[in-house]
């Protein structure tokens, strides 16, 4: 199986824990983070302050934060394909940590 990959080129803060991705190969992803942001690595992203700190790491050409939380290129290129799944675990780390 080949796995493509993708460097994130820029982004911009386009809203409320939502960026707008610039890919290498031209393509585009406006994300809402918002709903898979939980559990102990992505949860505290919550902070919009945290949130905002995003960066693009130089080696690896994905989005990082300063708590090392970050994203496979692949997945934030093909959001759409991924984000239900996402959003399906981050429910059940929430409800895990209610517990």
């Amino acid at each position: 199986m080949v796995h493509p990959i993708y460097r994130v080129s820029a982004f911009e803060i386009a809203g409320a824990y939502t960026l707008r991705i610039h890919f290498d190969d031209q393509a585009e992803q406006v994300i809402n983070f918002r709903p898979v942001l939980a559990g102990d690595l992505y949860g505290p992203l919550r902070d919009a302050s945290l949130f905002n700190q995003v960066r693009i790491d130089s080696e690896v050409h994905t989005l990082v934060w300063p708590n090392g939380a970050d994203f496979d290129p692949a997945t934030l290129h093909d959001w759409p394909q991924y984000v239900e799944a996402l959003t399906a675990r981050a429910r059940q780390w929430d409800l895990t940590a209610a517990r």
